[in-house]
């Protein structure tokens, strides 16, 4: 059974790629575990895709 939404951590979508950093997949090409909420990334992440910072990272609402 899937979490409540409330329970789940939050996506994140780049806005200049529009990539989605989601906590549950993580981010292979930064080696960042399966599990990590976005919040717990490390300051040198970036998107993977385009090189924005987390900084340009906006909620995606699951709704």
């Amino acid at each position: 059974m899937d979490a409540p939404a409330a329970a789940r951590p939050a996506r994140r979508e780049c806005r200049i790629c529009w990539y989605v950093y989601d906590p549950a997949l993580g981010d292979p090409v930064w080696q960042v575990e399966p599990g990590t909420p976005f919040e717990a990334l490390p300051a040198h992440w970036s998107c993977p895709n385009c090189a924005a910072e987390q900084s340009q990272f906006l909620a995606v609402d699951d709704d």
